[in-house]
């Protein structure tokens, strides 16, 4: 089974590192590109087109709207979901202030800001060591696909979610500053079956803070429909 891993904003495949041989012993993995487009449904389109057959996809912040949008691209072929630290909802002003950079905008980007990444973090985790971390990755990725995410409009799904139709589960944290329980329950509620597990004490930034609560959700995912 082919693994699709979709990051969030101005993150690369470094956020799965951690993960990495897990995810290898479970399926084959596949980074989807979330770097050269401007609106979801070609990121999703583009990840369809560049594999074949049956999917999982594992979608993080943006790249569960990313997910999502594939499912509904593509029902035939995602077999299931898992939906880690995102939601249904339109992007609203505390979200937009979260992709800030320093130094400016547009060509002026070098990194998301320490004070941005710090409140993806839960306090226990917001260490340099981290911080820089997660700020490497935004560096790497640089100002013009900076531009193109944040350009991305998140227009929310809700409406849709009973569309989705393979076994799903959505990975919340318990101390995310960025997304909140609610909005977890909404995907639990809107879409037919779904699963919500709650990381007591994690921020947003799931993957990298508790790489084995994933894992362990991912496993018992695929239990659903093997």
């Amino acid at each position: 089974m082919k693994l699709l891993l979709v990051p969030g904003f101005m993150l690369d495949a470094d956020l799965w590192t951690d993960l990495r041989p897990d995810l290898q012993a479970i399926g084959e993995v596949i980074d989807v590109d979330t770097t050269r487009d401007t609106t979801l449904a070609a990121i999703a389109d583009r990840a369809l087109v560049a594999t074949d057959g049956p999917v999982v996809v594992v979608g993080f912040s943006m790249g569960g709207y990313v997910a999502r949008e594939m499912a509904y691209q593509a029902p035939e072929r995602v077999k299931a979901l898992l939906l880690i630290a995102t939601s249904a909802a339109p992007d609203g002003p505390q979200l937009r202030e979260s992709r800030r950079p320093t130094g400016g905008q547009g060509p002026q980007f070098r990194r998301l800001s320490r004070r941005a990444v710090e409140r993806s973090l839960s306090p226990g985790h917001r260490t340099d060591a981290m911080i820089e971390r997660v700020q490497r990755m935004s560096e790497r990725l640089g100002p013009e696909v900076f531009a193109r995410q944040s350009s991305i409009q998140r227009a929310g799904d809700a409406a849709r979610l009973r569309d989705i139709t393979c076994p799903t589960t959505i990975l919340a944290a318990g101390a995310d500053e960025l997304r909140s329980m609610p909005e977890s329950e909404t995907l639990r509620d809107g879409i037919a079956g779904s699963v919500l597990n709650i990381v007591e004490g994690a921020g947003h930034l799931l993957p990298l803070e508790r790489p084995a609560a994933v894992i362990t959700a991912l496993s018992a995912l695929m239990m659903r429909f093997r």
